[in-house]
């Protein structure tokens, strides 16, 4: 494996009575929280949530895939390329490194990243990303995880979890999807998800969801890939590692489910985006080989 170098998504009166006093809870925490006042002038005004920081949470030790921060595509580190896409996010004030190695650090460093040292003790991108924020000298009110073995993520996919969850005061975490390949089905790297008819997601898993009872991929069926980003209240995220692990959270080693499972609302985009995420070292020569056919340098 090379290292690094230098270059650079009507129901019944019961289900609506439900979801307008959950609308009212809602609203009172925030209201508590913030204060009426404030609270409405802030949503008034745009500010609502408007303190953004990008955070990519990154680390040397895989059971999968050792060092693939470090990999080079076409000539480049994996992490440098997912740093330049996210840099062109339109909303977000500030993009962050966050790692546990001095090798990583070193690279990003040297293609102008700005790095923060994060304990070995992590035990996922989240709780990398709140342990990152507390040493930022800024104040945000919102943190964008962008997964470092996303090299091709869009940079409207990063602003669009942000405006979701800037527009959803009773969520405290935001995501995205996509439509999902009728091959990936039964790829457990590949993370499903279903959502609700108002974009909550209700639940993510590596098995295919929903299956069917004929055990085979629907090929009419419309399933979601799960992207890698999701975006967090800061205030959410500083809770998020003393909230005690879940059964499925475990079960299907996804943080996600975590913070279904405590009871918390996650709001989900749909887009259009052909995923390429590196998981395994052969995921390397598929993107280099999609770049190469469509001329991405």
């Amino acid at each position: 494996m090379a290292v690094c170098s230098s270059s650079s998504s009507s129901g019944s009166s019961s289900t609506t009575k439900a979801w307008v006093i959950h609308g009212i809870l809602a609203g009172a925490a925030v209201a508590v929280a913030i204060g009426t006042h404030a609270y409405l002038l802030l949503r008034r005004s745009g500010k609502f949530r408007s303190r953004v920081v990008g955070i990519i949470p990154a680390r040397f030790a895989s059971s999968r895939f050792e060092g693939k921060p470090l990999v080079q595509i076409l000539g480049k580190p994996m992490i440098q390329r997912t740093w330049e896409r996210a840099k062109l996010a339109t909303t977000l004030d500030h993009v962050v490194v966050a790692t546990d190695d001095d090798k990583i650090a070193e690279c990003c460093r040297g293609f102008g990243a700005d790095v923060i040292m994060t304990s070995e003790s992590c035990r996922n991108g989240t709780e990398r990303c709140n342990e990152a924020l507390q040493k930022l000298e800024k104040q945000y009110d919102i943190v964008v995880n962008i997964q470092g073995d996303e090299p091709l993520i869009e940079p409207k996919i990063i602003d669009g979890v942000v405006k979701a969850l800037q527009a959803a005061p009773d969520a405290v975490f935001s995501t995205a999807v996509t439509s999902l390949k009728p091959e990936d089905g039964f790829d457990p790297n590949r993370v499903k998800c279903v959502v609700d008819n108002r974009g909550y997601a209700i639940y993510f898993s590596r098995g295919l969801i929903p299956f069917n009872k004929s055990g085979t991929v629907n090929q009419q069926f419309p399933y979601l890939l799960h992207l890698g980003i999701q975006s967090y209240d800061t205030k959410f995220l500083k809770i998020y590692p003393d909230l005690p692990p879940t059964p499925l959270q475990l079960e299907e080693d996804l943080e996600q489910l975590k913070v279904l499972e405590n009871g918390y609302k996650m709001k989900v985009i749909k887009v259009d985006h052909e995923a390429h995420g590196v998981d395994t070292p052969e995921d390397v020569d598929k993107i280099e080989s999609f770049m190469r056919e469509r001329n991405l340098s």
